[in-house]
């Protein structure tokens, strides 16, 4: 069974950074593709980045294009979402999902995805 375990978030000053992390145990992510979704208050879980087993693939919500960046070391099972020029919209909690690497890296934009952690805080203050 895989687990997801993320860190990382906490309060931000808008414009600020942070870095979340998720670390996979029981498979060794290489053989998962990895994305992060955020929830806000009252709102729907919505997309944000997704990186495939190798990193020969990544996608992001233009929400968040050109301030958010994806990666992976594989060495560490562990995935990062770098997040820069924060805004009060980025507030939500993230979580980290996965995708057996059986399945195409492409469905897990559209939510289909296997494992899931119990999410990060982020708050944005403006």
């Amino acid at each position: 069974q895989v687990q997801l375990a993320e860190s990382g978030g906490g309060l931000v000053q808008a414009g600020g950074s942070l870095r979340l992390s998720c670390i996979a145990s029981g498979r060794t992510s290489d053989h998962l593709h990895v994305g992060w979704f955020r929830q806000a208050p009252a709102k729907e879980r919505e997309f944000v980045a997704s990186i495939s087993n190798l990193a020969y693939n990544t996608d992001y919500t233009d929400s968040v294009k050109g301030r958010f960046t994806i990666s992976r070391d594989n060495a560490e099972n562990t995935v990062y979402l770098q997040m820069n020029s924060l805004k009060s919209d980025d507030t939500a909690i993230y979580f980290c999902v996965a995708l057996q690497l059986t399945k195409p890296w492409a469905q897990l934009a559209r939510g289909a995805y296997d494992y899931w952690g119990q999410g990060t805080q982020v708050t944005v203050s403006s």
